[in-house]
């Protein structure tokens, strides 16, 4: 199964979100394609350790953005993305987020080929 899941509790970011964005990426980067099923939540509980409420949270939320579907009596499957509605969504985050990126570099005094420089170096490390 294209899904390996690493917890942190040193993170500060809650195990459920840690869960539900690791599946997310699972699923956003192909490697858990459409239709393929998840861990039963019990089983994906014991394999964490972690209780079986933050899994069925992380799933329902995974649900709730319209990652995943639960087939009654059958499980937990992922469904197929609308890629268009998924970009959308990503492209309004990254926009905020180097709004905010340009606004603390000149509070820093930083010029935009600064901030390019650092872009590319944030690239390079998360390949």
């Amino acid at each position: 199964m294209g899904m390996n899941i690493v917890i942190s509790n040193q993170s500060g970011v809650p195990i459920y979100e840690q869960i539900k964005e690791q599946i997310k990426m699972a699923i956003l980067s192909g490697d858990l394609t459409e239709n393929a099923p998840l861990p039963s939540l019990r089983r994906l509980a014991r394999d964490l350790q972690v209780s079986l409420v933050t899994t069925t949270r992380a799933y329902s939320e995974l649900e709730l953005e319209g990652f995943v579907q639960t087939m009654p009596g059958k499980g937990v499957y992922v469904k197929k993305i609308n890629d268009v509605f998924i970009r959308d969504k990503y492209l309004k985050e990254t926009e905020k987020a180097l709004s905010a990126a340009v606004w603390c570099g000149k509070l820093a005094g930083l010029s935009v080929n600064d901030l390019h420089k650092i872009l590319d170096a944030i690239e390079r490390t998360s390949e």
